[in-house]
């Protein structure tokens, strides 16, 4: 006799650890492209950044308002841990003592590209457990992953142009 099939559910414990995670990466995220803001204050690149900035913060919120709704509490030495890494990847050596170089610009992108795409399969994995966990809203995993595929789109573009610069001598 064949064995009925079981309704499949969301281990809340699991999924917890992982959007605790993405909340670390979010708070790293976030001050991460602040800072790359202020570092490029007046220019074009900080007038392209700056929305993305904004837009980073309120996926953070967006995050935060899905743990709620899950009722998955915040683990703040997680989010601790994300502040005080982003912070700590500043004292990385850019081949200049006193100020930032090309470089610092260049390999800030590449983090911050790698946080938007991390970002954006969060959304997508969020967006498949729909099908079972119904106090997940699609519409909204919908438009934050577009969103971050915009980020992506922009962020990129700005990574690529700061290759030529953090490379040539001068």
């Amino acid at each position: 006799m064949a064995q009925p099939e079981r309704a499949r559910s969301t281990d809340l414990a699991m999924l917890g650890i992982y959007l605790n995670d993405h909340l670390a990466g979010a708070a790293a995220g976030v001050e991460r492209v602040r800072h790359l803001v202020r570092a490029a204050r007046g220019s074009a690149l900080a007038g392209a950044l700056g929305p993305v900035a904004d837009e980073i913060d309120q996926d953070r919120t967006s995050l935060l308002g899905i743990m709620r709704d899950l009722g998955i509490p915040v683990r703040r030495y997680k989010v601790w841990a994300g502040w005080t890494a982003e912070k700590m990847a500043r004292l990385k050596s850019n081949g200049r003592l006193a100020r930032r170089s090309p470089l610092s610009t260049f390999l800030e992108l590449e983090m911050l590209r790698l946080g938007v795409e991390g970002k954006a399969a969060g959304w997508q994995t969020l967006r498949r457990l729909t099908a079972t966990e119904k106090r997940l809203d699609p519409q909204l995993l919908d438009d934050l992953l577009e969103r971050a595929r915009r980020q992506q789109g922009i962020v990129e573009e700005w990574r690529v142009r700061q290759a030529g610069s953090a490379f040539e001598r001068g």
